[in-house]
């Protein structure tokens, strides 16, 4: 669904462009996101996508302590956005300092039905550091038939 990498920046009002071939996966959805920070990025799933997360969710026990702890920390941070008419979304200030972002950008699709925002050094930082375990990600799949 989304794929590749590209830079972008963020505008000072926090308008952040997606790019067209990003446009193009979302045109299949009404233009309603969702925007929640994780460990060292923001993800933007599709409202439609990310109400499958919110289902899967609650199909488990309210009183598993890890369903309880995942929706508090972190499904309580999500928010709604909308892809505006010139392809771009609006990242609230207290969801972009949550995700560390600032000015410089990289958004990454890893081919699964949401994309991630990253601060450019940031990833850079994330790649480089791991770069090393590419060769053991591929053995892993390799083992699952991929």
């Amino acid at each position: 669904m989304f794929r590749g990498r590209y830079q972008h920046t963020i505008d000072p009002k926090g308008r952040l462009s997606v790019p067209a071939k990003f446009r193009d996966a979302l045109a299949q959805y009404d233009g309603a996101l969702i925007v929640v920070p994780n460990d060292y990025c923001l993800e933007v799933h599709p409202l439609e996508e990310w109400q499958r997360i919110e289902t899967k969710l609650r199909e488990q026990s309210i009183f598993n302590p890890e369903v309880r702890e995942l929706s508090r920390l972190f499904v309580s941070r999500a928010k709604d956005v909308t892809l505006d008419a010139a392809g771009r979304v609006l990242i609230p200030p207290d969801v972009r300092e949550q995700a560390g972002l600032s000015k410089e950008v990289t958004l990454v699709g890893g081919g699964l039905p949401q994309f991630e925002v990253w601060d450019r050094g940031r990833f850079e930082e994330y790649e480089r550091t791991r770069a090393d375990r590419l060769p053991t990600l591929f053995e892993r799949l390799s083992g699952l038939g991929v």
